[in-house]
């Protein structure tokens, strides 16, 4: 199936451009909408199209956000002030795509990798009920002991991080050699210069290890159905962790899969026949669950983000997105950039 592809950037309430990105199939209206959630330091346009263009050419529509301070997005690279920010920008943005009126009537996936599973976990936490179900691939919510700082070190960051929150200085081993099993794979994603892989600044080591604290205490209250898919071999992210978040999950529809042998990096990192196998049940659960939603007051989005709609878009120019002004948004109706006004 032919898939369309295209770029565009929108403006946080914080004033930082973010670029965004989607894959439709060319030649029918997509069965459902599947929101990627990508990794630390990760970003979707180039990193993420394999699995863009995976899921367009099954009939889906596939959109994704590079977080601020990731990939083509502006701000300070990889640095996470405050990890409730990250997930707001996600939560404007994959609504004012909902609220579209052609999508309407659509289902509503996240789909979530690595650190990009807690996103979508906390996603469904500020709104338990807007979304139909979650892929968490190897989600976040545990950082492996194998990679994580020793307490003693945590500690000392912990009573420096408002007076250097930006320095390079937490002591990591080197997650790709960790996460990519295919050693031609990770090389090209090494080449990959959209990808951060300095150390990671210490606001941003606390900020993802609170998260997966946060998370990790909290795995009773997920209620959506979810599928999780996680490598046996993992070091990265605790594939037990993901076996507590499926035996404590509330969720009344829930699926785990552990792939023995593999390592964190299941869509990107593996053979090409393990990778065609995760897809392929990738695909398979969402398949089950892809019927239209019930028509919801008129057909509008009825659970609206938490703060007022504030996203200036304006369509990727050139290589960066960067040469042509920025437009302000287009109403819809009763809508600002395809999201309800407050």
């Amino acid at each position: 199936m032919d898939v369309q592809y295209h770029e565009e950037y929108v403006r946080n309430p914080r004033g930082v451009q973010l670029f965004t990105c989607g894959w439709l199939p060319a030649s029918s209206s997509p069965k459902a909408l599947v929101f990627l959630c990508h990794g630390y330091g990760m970003e979707c346009s180039v990193f993420m199209r394999a699995c863009g263009f995976k899921l367009a050419a099954a009939a889906y529509g596939v959109f994704g956000i590079d977080y601020e301070g990731h990939g083509k997005s502006m701000g300070a690279r990889c640095y996470i002030q405050k990890f409730d920010h990250l997930v707001a920008d996600c939560d404007r943005f994959f609504k004012s795509i909902c609220d579209m009126e052609e999508y309407r009537s659509k289902r509503r996936f996240l789909y979530g990798e690595s650190m990009g599973g807690a996103v979508a976990l906390l996603l469904h936490r500020k709104d338990t009920a807007f979304w139909d179900g979650a892929v968490l691939v190897a989600p976040m919510c545990k950082i492996s002991e194998k990679v994580k700082p020793h307490p003693v070190v945590v500690t000392l960051l912990t009573q420096v991080e408002e007076l250097i929150p930006t320095w390079k200085i937490v002591p990591t081993k080197d997650v790709i050699d960790s996460a990519f099993k295919d050693p031609v794979k990770r090389e090209k994603i090494r080449r990959n210069k959209l990808i951060y892989q300095d150390k990671p600044r210490l606001k941003t080591a606390l900020e993802l290890l609170r998260t997966s604290m946060d998370v990790e205490d909290s795995l009773s209250e997920v209620r959506m159905p979810f599928f999780i898919l996680h490598g046996e071999a993992d070091t990265v992210t605790d594939p037990e962790v993901s076996r507590a978040l499926y035996d404590r999950a509330a969720s009344a529809d829930k699926t785990i899969k552990l792939y023995p042998g593999m390592w964190h990096g299941l869509t990107a990192g593996e053979p090409d026949d393990n990778v065609e196998l995760v897809f392929a049940d990738i695909v398979a659960w969402l398949d089950k669950r892809s019927h239209h939603r019930k028509p919801e007051r008129g057909g509008r989005v009825t659970s609206a983000p938490s703060e007022p709609a504030r996203y200036q878009r304006r369509p990727v120019s050139g290589s960066t997105g960067m040469d042509s002004p920025v437009s302000m948004p287009r109403r819809r109706g009763g809508f600002l950039c395809g999201q309800c006004r407050m």
